[in-house]
């Protein structure tokens, strides 16, 4: 059964960091695209970071750029993003997501991504 599980979100200051994690089940993350997107109220989800199977190739929104790392560890079937930096703007549920394939689709187009987790809350604010 294919599980996908977010953690580490929470509430953070104006320039502070969080590391969220993406922990996968049912499927081996060695063979599979992974990549996070930010859902907000009234908006479409945001595609933010893939990480190509073979964690050779990492792709990042330009909004992210700079401040935002995705990284993994295949052996442990996860996914993690560094966030630093943050901004009030960065509020939102963060989403942990897979193309079913090796590579990422570069445009980070929702519909690109079929297994989805629930999310975890990020909440940025003084």
């Amino acid at each position: 059964q294919v599980q996908i599980v977010e953690s580490g979100g929470g509430l953070v200051q104006p320039g502070g960091s969080l590391r969220l994690s993406c922990v996968a089940s049912g499927f081996s993350l060695n063979y599979y695209a992974m990549a996070w997107f930010r859902r907000t109220p009234g908006k479409e989800r945001q595609g933010l970071s893939c990480s190509n199977a073979d964690d050779a190739s990492t792709y990042y929104a330009d909004s992210v750029k700079g401040r935002f790392t995705i990284s993994r560890n295949n052996e442990k079937n996860t996914v993690y993003l560094q966030m630093n930096s943050l901004k009030p703007e960065d509020t939102g549920v963060y989403l942990c997501a897979t193309t079913r394939r090796p590579f990422c689709d570069l445009d980070l187009n929702v519909n690109e991504y079929d297994w989805w987790g629930q999310g975890t809350q990020v909440t940025v604010s003084s």
